[in-house]
């Protein structure tokens, strides 16, 4: 059975027992009379001044419960009603003590000492700095008389998951914040559930960095503003959601546009300009495609990211912006790490809270529930009301989720499907005509999207699939689909090597063919023999 161990701030004025009312009620020796609440130990906090009532208490302790072992903790504090003393007296208290919760059950009793000590108590122990649960005492009902002085107890249990009500209203507002972040779509993949899970609880519990992964069109941009409204509605931010697309900046633009700049910086600099990382002060700062950012603005960010202060340009003095950060790629940062093209204090820094959005052929039961979702928005975007005939609307869902649909934009291409049948539907009713139409219409798009890049993406996708084809840009993609067809044509590593470094190495500009090629296969985790049926160089 555990030991049963109270701590409790000795009261200068209740223990005391001044005044008529409390003359012989003192709540901390009451603490060890209460019936079926045995006290094997009492830590007891004192300040100097106090001495003498701590001994005198102890000694009437030890007449009621001399059963009871009284340590007594000696924490000064000048200001008892200075929040920032007192919690750190009792927090250092916490730190210091030596807890053990398997072999012993820890009460806090926020009777005594003043209404800040009492609040910091709640907070130590809500926070489980203190692995134990608040105790309240109250006097005896009337006026004490005779030996009836010991009063009554009530326990207070932080854990709010063990109270019924309360946790399923905290059921009711999780299922409230994760469809909020879903925009209220009722949506059916399991993986996209229970990732959406996790942000809700990330969102609302944490503040460090979020990056957001996955293709174009995944959604990216607006679960990012979905996390900064689910924040502002809880009062964790007040500031704006300010969003911006790194692959739009180069250079100059970059650093200004970001950062700021005092007037005459550059050429052009009319005027002082605060920057977007200053106007997401006390807001969400969301960095879209964060991988195309040039290595110095990566350094500033991640000065900015860790100390809330930035330089703008031309200026010798820092500004402070105190911004949450989401970024968002469709790239393979560790990649790019690897590649020398992103820092990679930068991307441990992102790395904490890291959330892949699935593309939507990885999610087709999610196009049903999604098809309503956009065609409400429709409907309030445009004021006009549309909907699908019983036969049209089975005809486009089962187009939609047949295995060979590749729906290479994501939800971008489903939206502007939805939209495109909902504009050209006859007097708002979308019928089979229609659909068969769009369908006619995607498939042409798709063929040709297909025919620009099907040998290469073909022989790709076959060496290391699609997914992780997405994370290759096209222009890497053409380059190694050439470099992968040369070494399919040769004998060995040499002779492909030699192929495709004649030039350079006729030059004398570059060393070995062999190994230039074997270190280039292996940024994409290729080896020669993977790509060839012949024996090869080892």
């Amino acid at each position: 059975m555990r030991r049963r161990v109270a701590i409790s701030i000795l009261g200068t004025t209740l223990d005391a027992g001044r005044g008529e009312r409390w003359k012989r009620w003192r709540p901390t020796i009451a603490l060890c009379q209460q019936q079926g609440l045995f006290i094997d130990r009492l830590e007891l906090i004192h300040g100097r001044k106090s001495e003498g009532l701590a001994r005198e208490i102890i000694a009437d302790i030890e007449t009621v419960s001399p059963a009871t072992e009284v340590r007594r903790h000696l924490v000064e504090m000048k200001d008892p009603w200075d929040f920032s003393e007192v919690y750190t007296r009792l927090r250092e208290f916490a730190r210091t003590y030596a807890f053990d919760p398997d072999r012993e059950d820890y009460l806090v009793n926020i009777t005594t000492g003043t209404h800040v000590a009492q609040i910091c108590w709640f907070l130590l122990t809500e926070a489980h700095f203190i692995p134990g649960r608040l105790l309240q005492l109250s006097p005896p009902r009337g006026r004490p008389t005779g030996d009836d002085v010991s009063g009554g107890h009530s326990i207070i249990d932080l854990d709010l998951s063990r109270y019924d009500a309360i946790a399923t209203r905290f059921a009711a507002e999780h299922d409230e914040a994760t469809s909020f972040l879903k925009s209220g779509i009722a949506t059916r993949s399991p993986v996209f559930n229970a990732m959406i899970d996790q942000i809700e609880r990330v969102a609302i519990r944490s503040r460090a960095p979020v990056l957001l992964t996955g293709p174009t069109g995944a959604g990216k941009s607006q679960l990012a503003r979905r996390i900064y409204e689910l924040k502002k509605a809880q009062h964790q931010v007040s500031g704006a959601f300010v969003e911006v697309n790194c692959a739009t900046l180069r250079g100059d633009q970059a650093m200004s546009t970001l950062f700021g700049h005092v007037k005459g910086a550059f050429t052009g600099a009319q005027s002082d300009r605060p920057g977007l990382m200053k106007a997401a002060d006390k807001g969400v700062l969301f960095l879209d495609e964060i991988g195309e950012l040039g290595l110095d603005e990566q350094a500033m960010c991640l000065r900015a990211i860790e100390e809330k202060r930035f330089l703008p340009m031309g200026s010798d003095r820092d500004r402070s912006s105190d911004f949450q950060l989401i970024a968002g790629t469709n790239r393979d940062l560790s990649q790019r790490v690897r590649e020398g093209s992103f820092r990679e204090d930068l991307f441990a820094r992102l790395n904490l809270w890291t959330f892949r959005l699935p593309a939507l052929r990885e999610r087709k039961e999610d196009i049903e529930p999604n098809l309503d979702f956009e065609l409400r928005r429709f409907a309030e975007r445009e004021r006009q009301n549309a909907t699908f005939n019983k036969e049209a609307r089975e005809l486009y869902l089962a187009f939609a989720v047949a295995p060979d649909a590749p729906w290479p934009a994501n939800f971008r291409d489903l939206s502007a499907s939805i939209t495109r049948m909902a504009t050209l539907a006859p007097q708002g009713r979308i019928n089979e005509v229609t659909v068969r139409d769009e369908i006619s219409r995607l498939m042409k798009r798709w063929h040709a999207d297909r025919a620009e890049v099907a040998g290469p993406e073909r022989l790709l996708t076959n060496l290391l699939g699609s997914e992780r084809i997405e994370q290759i840009d096209l222009f890497d993609r053409a380059q190694l689909a050439a470099v992968v067809a040369v070494c399919r044509e040769s004998r060995s590593l040499s002779a492909a090597g030699r192929m495709l470094f004649s030039v350079s190495r006729t030059a004398k500009t570059s060393g070995n063919d062999a190994d230039r090629l074997r270190k280039y296969l292996a940024r994409f985790q290729l080896r020669f023999e993977d790509l060839s049926d012949a024996p090869g160089e080892r």
